[in-house]
């Protein structure tokens, strides 16, 4: 009897793809968890339960695979098709900028557009050797208040949400990458309890909020309803249009921004529905890989 044909990481990436494609997942749909695809996905929960490089697929695609090793990741990739839950929830870890951060069931999985923003340096051009302060509303697991402490290594940062379960995923992230320093957890209802009013005002504010609209949460696959509801449409569901958050925003922020400060704000895909609005607003929109369309710039004296 001939010895049985050793099964390779790339040969056992694609079974495993066949696998989550016959299961009919959603991967993009305009909000991106992580992978856009069945091959991607199946790439990263191999790899990442082998232990290998989740980064580099053709070093290690003639690898063997044990029989133990290739029943571990047939349990994963079951889990995943089963539970509909996303990748990043079943692995507690996603990328965002090449960064790692650890996510679970209490925040929104990170994948916001502003992370491009800061690190390719779009932002800078509206800061000044000055900028020390910046807050980022809606922190989630805290991965761009990571970002922008590791991008600006002069600010402080704080990291404001309404949510205590987020702020204590954002603290496991702060603490990871040793930011703990600069880096100051507020546990507030929008601006509520952010502090820029009695500090001079922050220099710089992001702000990814809950902006799905009513209509669009109705809709969302599975894997998307596995994220926390807050986070995506905030305490209204979003409202009809998904911007009761912004709204609520705009009436306060100007306070706590210093006079040459700006807010870069992140809507998604509910353009039409901020310009009906917020009509007398002209914001400069940043060209992103999603378009040029779901993120702005608002300067204090515009919000004023």
């Amino acid at each position: 009897m001939s010895a049985e044909m050793p099964v390779t990481v790339q040969a056992l990436v694609e079974q495993m793809a066949d696998r989550l494609e016959a299961a009919g997942l959603s991967y993009a749909d305009g909000f991106g968890q992580g992978t856009t695809n069945a091959f991607d996905e199946a790439a990263w929960l191999v790899l990442w339960q082998l232990g290998l490089p989740l980064d580099d697929l053709d070093s290690v695609a003639n690898q063997p695979v044990a029989q133990a090793e290739r029943a571990q990741v047939a349990m994963l990739l079951e889990a995943r098709i089963s539970t509909r839950k996303p990748a990043a929830y079943l692995t507690n870890e996603a990328w965002l900028m090449g960064v790692p951060f650890y996510v679970d069931e209490r925040v929104i999985i990170p994948r916001s557009l502003i992370a491009e923003l800061l690190v390719d340096v779009s932002i800078d051009p509206w800061l000044n050797e000055e900028t020390r302060r910046v807050l980022d509303l809606c922190t989630g697991n805290g991965s761009l208040a990571v970002l922008a402490a590791m991008t600006y290594p002069d600010v402080n940062v704080d990291a404001a949400d309404i949510s205590p379960d987020a702020l204590a995923v954002a603290r496991i992230n702060v603490e990871r990458h040793q930011l703990a320093g600069r880096i100051s957890l507020i546990e507030s209802d929008g601006l509520a309890a952010c502090h820029g009013l009695t500090n001079g005002g922050y220099d710089l504010i992001l702000c990814n909020p809950p902006y799905v609209n009513a209509a669009s949460m109705a809709a969302l696959p599975a894997e998307f309803r596995a994220e926390p509801a807050l986070a995506l449409a905030g305490n209204s569901l979003g409202g009809s249009d998904g911007m009761d958050f912004i709204r609520g925003l705009f009436l306060n922020v100007a306070a706590q921004m210093n006079e040459n400060a700006v807010l870069v704000l992140e809507i998604g895909h509910e353009r039409a529905n901020f310009e009906r609005a917020f009509p007398h607003l002209a914001p400069l929109w940043f060209e992103t890989s999603a378009g040029a369309d779901q993120v702005m710039l608002l300067t204090r004296e515009q919000l004023a």
